[in-house]
Order: C-alpha cells, then sequence, then structure tokens
C-alpha cells in the first residue's frame, strides 16, 4: 500500500490508491451480501456503515479528484460526467437501501438482496470504467497538495490491506 498521508508522496499513485479503496468496497459489498444468508443484529449496522463508506468515496471523487482532473486535462470532462451520473444512481440505491433498513418491522432481506445485488452490478461496471478512463490520469497528477481522503473521500483501512 501507498503512503496516504505523506508529505513527499501526497498525490503520488493516487490511481492504484483508487483501485485499492474499490476492491476493498467490492469486498466489503460482497461480505454484506454474504451475511443477508443468516442475518444478525449486527447487519443493519453493516449495511449503513457500508452505505456511508461508499457514499464518502463518492462525495469525495466528485468534490476532489474528479474536479481536478476536469480542471487539469478537460479531454476528460465528459467521462467524469458520465462517472458522476453513476454516482447519483448509486446514491438512490443507497438511499433506498438505507430506507429498506430503516423500519420497525425488521429488514426486508429480500427486498435488501435485489437493492444489493443490482448495486454490485452498478458498482462493477463502475469502477472498471473509472479505472480504464482515470488510473493513469490520476497518477500522473504527483506533486499536487491534498492527501487521499480529500481527493477520494476515504482511504482503505489499514486492516483492509493486510492478509486475512
Amino acid at each position: 500500500m501507498h503512503p496516504v498521508n505523506s508529505p513527499a508522496d501526497r498525490l503520488a499513485a493516487v490511481g492504484n490508491q483508487m483501485i485499492e479503496i474499490h476492491l476493498w468496497l467490492r469486498a466489503e459489498l460482497a461480505r454484506l451480501q454474504a451475511s443477508l444468508d443468516a442475518p444478525s443484529r449486527d447487519l443493519r449496522a453493516h449495511c449503513l456503515t457500508f452505505c456511508a463508506a461508499l457514499g464518502r468515496h463518492h462525495t469525495g471523487e466528485d468534490g476532489g479528484a474528479f474536479r481536478l482532473l476536469a480542471e487539469e486535462i478537460p479531454e476528460l470532462r465528459p467521462v467524469i460526467q458520465n462517472l458522476i451520473t453513476d454516482h447519483e444512481v448509486v446514491a438512490g440505491i443507497l438511499e433506498r437501501v438505507e430506507a429498506l433498513l430503516g423500519g420497525d418491522a425488521g429488514v426486508p432481506v429480500a427486498q435488501v438482496r435485489a437493492e444489493l445485488g443490482g448495486l454490485a452490478a452498478l458498482l462493477e461496471s463502475h469502477f472498471r470504467y473509472e479505472e480504464k478512463r482515470l488510473v493513469t490520469a490520476l497518477n500522473a497528477l504527483t506533486g499536487r497538495p491534498g492527501t487521499t481522503e480529500q481527493l477520494l473521500g476515504l482511504t482503505v483501512p489499514p486492516h483492509a490491506t493486510g492478509p486475512g
């Protein structure tokens, strides 16, 4: 894993860090989907934590990395707009999931499973497109001020990148 807040390496390989965040989000979503097979009291908390992390990532990209790329590389603006549109669709799914989890009658597992399945399919396509179109450009933005969290909304938790 790359240094996250090192002054000498602030934006070095931020595209690679985005990939690491995407890998972590994919793994968390898969873990969340698997937990629907045996729902527990922790399901609601796990789901809300995942939704918040994904939302922070997309909001961070929109206001951080995407804004910077649009300024530095104007030809990427159509790509960035497509990604922002995806972020809006994802936000809608997250709102529906959170609403399903907020009811007093218990968690409607089948509905949550359907929403998360759609989310997983959309995110897989979104992440691939984003990585294909932006990683090289992001990695070229070395030496700019900012941290991974400011540009991508979050950093991969340290325990997520180790074995296990």
